[in-house]
């Protein structure tokens, strides 16, 4: 994890501590901010809470969710943009009124989150990738981060396989810090996930591939080596 290398290498020496902020350029960019421990004795980073004259919203079915539970994030508060450039179409769709309290303009994210015990945010990954196999919802960002606190993974990428209208598989790739043995890391899983959401899969790479802009790259992902029935 980044912060656990910052804390080494900078932090160590100089004393500085390393915030971490959140935030879309349709919101002015920072809305929340995580201010991170030193040292290494912690398991996740949150986004953490929303800064001066911002709010927070985690929405489903247009209502506020509790504690634990995922929804989409979604910003309200002074630094929201007007909207997009001469597409009325995308604001109004992304720019609403907030069902959860009347009168309050929010912008709708697309990101999955959850509200944690002590009053952060957790951010779990993209809506775009929050897909549904034999009615029942997967959201890819959650397996990836509880994969990602495993302590042999340094970083991990989930894909949905589709081979038959009944062979649908979720394929992890992987990146090791040492040679992690999969069933060990499946066991972890199962105490933090269900087991609809345990990857049917788990392939080794040395490095997540790319885009231009520093995103995982899942178009460049190799071809998962499977033996069907075997996965």
């Amino acid at each position: 994890m980044l912060v656990k290398k910052f804390n080494q290498v900078w932090s160590s020496q100089t004393g500085v501590c390393l915030t971490n902020l959140y935030g879309p350029t349709e919101a002015t960019i920072d809305v929340s901010y995580y201010d991170c421990p030193a040292g290494d004795d912690f398991q996740k980073i949150p986004i953490g809470r929303p800064i001066q004259n911002h709010k927070l919203y985690i929405l489903k079915d247009n209502k506020q969710v509790p504690i634990g539970e995922t929804g989409e994030l979604c910003i309200a508060g002074i630094g929201l943009a007007r909207g997009y450039l001469n597409n009325p179409t995308l604001t109004n769709e992304k720019f609403i009124d907030n069902p959860a309290n009347p009168g309050e303009r929010i912008y709708l994210t697309g990101d999955i989150a959850k509200w944690l015990p002590d009053g952060n945010v957790e951010y779990l990954g993209r809506d775009d990738y929050q897909v549904k196999i034999r009615g029942l919802r997967i959201e890819l960002g959650e397996i990836e981060n509880t994969i990602r606190r495993y302590p042999d993974i340094s970083d991990c990428v989930t894909v949905v396989k589709k081979y038959s209208e009944s062979i649908i598989l979720i394929i992890a790739y992987v990146v090791c810090n040492s040679e992690c043995e999969i069933e060990k890391l499946k066991q972890y899983l199962r105490k933090h996930l269900p087991d609809y959401m345990i990857p049917n899969h788990f392939q080794k790479i040395k490095a997540i591939p790319l885009t231009a802009s520093g995103k995982a790259d899942r178009k460049a992902l190799p071809k998962p080596v499977i033996q069907l029935g075997l996965a």
